[in-house]
């Protein structure tokens, strides 16, 4: 049960510019004890920078800080922590040249091996099997949020911000997190909950406040709010057609997207964690693949794309066998792969949105100098068409936000006229209204009749976009699902390996 008397923590009144930019507009919200306070807002409205003042790495221009009724003044996220507030960020920060033990104890005084019995308790509350002695190097994105949450539960945290915590786990981690806060929450724990996904919202939280350019549009107790009211206080959704047929005017496979050929075809193929995988798609096709965190669905996608090596099998784009050519051909052959971890392997942050565009198009670029105007015109009109929020194409990516960013990794690729797009966790950390965006994105591309991979652990994603849904588990097919079999009972059955869809 929340406690209702002193709140835990209350922002009163905060405002916060950069260079005379005003992102933060007055905004006040508290979290009581035992609470969990939904945080939803689109790109740019102030989330992330209103929990960077909560956790001292900003500083507020104006407005209190109150922590159990004290005014408190961060000057860094170590003051913070003394105050019993603790971030676990969307992007794991994980060392990896140190072990699991080391990650979580890091920064922690004293002596660490009496802190070792708390993180057993800990994992065997959360029912959650890591090795503390493994290489953080060796680490899932999945697993290095769990690293994550197990730092800040380590560190006594009386205020735990988790920014969306779910995006990388599977059904039983987030069901073992979800039975973890709210057993948390009787000792008094408050927590802040940025999600995009609202049956969290719904499941977990009892009060929700709506960002929506460096204002709170609507607060209050979850119980007053609907799907339609959440909607409501977001930014408005641009409904127009994002993706322009001017982009792949040139591109001779659309005049002909009727064609039921297919265009990639997977036979019998093995390699790290999956075996034994077949389909094939054709174009204006959504194949959906789903299954839980482990099952081998990056790994397949990145034995197609080339990036990692197969043991038996085919692949054939336009019944052309690829499995000896690099990735550099697969991709001028239309073969493109937009990776799970757009910050590790999608994109260049510390360049412009001009030059990760382009960086599919050198190869074809001959010569001793990029022509310029050329890849100016190009980013541009993918900046156009995409609807990327910046200022102009020279922006600095790292400057974006994570749905625009993602928008750059989608353009980047695009940009080299695909026949087939491998799609890895395309939503992933993204909020609604840039989710909506993508969807529509892809879409648009079926439309055009690209022939599109989609892997995601969004059920809903699934169900909303895919043609056909081929279901792995613990490396294998299951079963494939056609668009009148696809349904979410079905789709989670096979993905825990029930036989005929029946769990137990």
């Amino acid at each position: 049960m929340k406690d209702t008397s002193t709140p835990l923590f209350r922002a009163v009144n905060i405002h916060k510019s950069f260079s005379g930019n005003s992102v933060l507009k007055g905004v006040s919200l508290e979290l009581n004890k035992g609470e969990v306070h939904a945080i939803v807002g689109g790109n740019g409205a102030g989330k992330s920078t209103l929990m960077k003042i909560i956790t001292g790495l900003y500083k507020a221009d104006s407005g209190d800080l109150e922590v159990s009724g004290e005014v408190v003044t961060f000057s860094s996220p170590a003051d913070a922590h003394s105050k019993g507030i603790y971030l676990v960020p969307q992007e794991p920060l994980i060392f990896p040249n140190m072990n699991v033990q080391e990650n979580i104890l890091i920064g922690l005084p004293g002596k660490k091996q009496k802190l070792i019995p708390r993180i057993n308790l800990i994992l065997e509350q959360l029912d959650w099997k890591v090795d503390l002695q493994r290489s953080a190097s060796t680490l899932s994105i999945a697993e290095q949020q769990l690293v994550e949450i197990l730092r800040g539960l380590t560190r006594e945290a009386k205020i735990l911000i988790l920014d969306e915590p779910t995006s990388t786990l599977t059904f039983s981690e987030i069901d073992s997190l979800f039975k973890t806060i709210k057993r948390l929450m009787e000792d008094g724990l408050g927590v802040f909950y940025i999600t995009h996904r609202f049956p969290e919202i719904f499941t977990l939280s009892h009060t929700v406040s709506i960002l929506r350019d460096g204002f709170v549009s609507s607060q209050g107790p979850t119980t007053e709010f609907t799907y339609e009211t959440l909607l409501q206080g977001l930014a408005p959704v641009n409904s127009h057609r994002l993706y322009s047929e001017e982009m792949y005017k040139e591109n001779e496979f659309t005049k002909t997207a009727a064609d039921s050929s297919p265009v990639l075809s997977v036979k019998n193929l093995c390699g790290s964690r999956f075996h034994d995988i077949s389909f094939e798609l054709t174009k204006g096709e959504i194949l959906g693949i789903a299954g839980v965190v482990g099952a081998g669905r990056t790994e397949l996608a990145e034995a197609i794309f080339g990036l990692t090596k197969v043991t038996n099998g085919t692949i054939s784009l336009c019944d052309e066998v690829i499995d000896q050519l690099s990735v550099r051909r697969r991709i001028h052959k239309g073969l493109v792969y937009v990776p799970e971890d757009r910050q590790q392997h999608g994109v260049f942050s510390i360049t412009s949105i001009q030059s990760n565009i382009s960086s599919t198009l050198l190869h074809r670029w001959n010569g001793t100098f990029i022509p310029f105007q050329k890849e100016k015109t190009t980013a541009s009109l993918y900046m156009k068409n995409l609807k990327i929020i910046a200022t102009t194409v020279k922006q600095k990516l790292s400057n974006l936000s994570g749905g625009n960013q993602q928008k750059v990794v989608l353009s980047k690729y695009l940009a080299s006229e695909p026949m087939v797009i491998i799609l890895d966790e395309p939503t992933r950390g993204i909020d609604v209204n840039a989710r909506n965006d993508i969807y529509r994105i892809i879409k648009d591309l079926k439309a055009a009749g690209l022939a599109v991979i989609l892997i995601t652990s969004d059920i809903e994603e699934i169900e909303k976009l895919s043609d056909r849904v081929l279901i792995m588990h613990q490396g294998k097919t299951v079963n494939i699902l056609s668009k009148e079999e696809i349904t979410k009972d079905a789709i989670t059955s096979f993905a825990f390996g029930a036989k005929n869809g029946v769990v137990g």
